[in-house]
């Protein structure tokens, strides 16, 4: 499946968290999940969010950076969700 695909599904809390899970990372999911309640989002309006968010304001460097790693990778489309996460929380991926 497609990211963009995924994204749109996100209004399904349990797709946005199984998306999550599938990242294979319990803390990045239990993260995701404080910073959304924080903000008074769902999960997956956080997440969606996470990813329009850096595709329109990453610096260049992440998108070198995101670029390399997706390059390397049989999933890229996971790759770039959990960098869109990560950079929204704020945390290294």
């Amino acid at each position: 499946m497609l990211l963009g695909d995924l994204l749109t599904r996100f209004a399904d809390e349990s797709v946005a968290a199984e998306a999550i899970l599938a990242l294979g990372d319990l803390t990045l999911l239990a993260s995701v999940r404080k910073e959304a309640e924080a903000r008074g989002l769902e999960v997956g309006a956080f997440a969606a969010g996470a990813v329009r968010h850096f595709a329109a304001h990453a610096s260049d460097e992440e998108w070198v950076t995101l670029l390399g790693a997706m390059n390397h990778d049989p999933n890229p489309g996971i790759v770039c969700f959990r960098r869109a996460l990560t950079h929204a929380l704020g945390t290294k991926s």
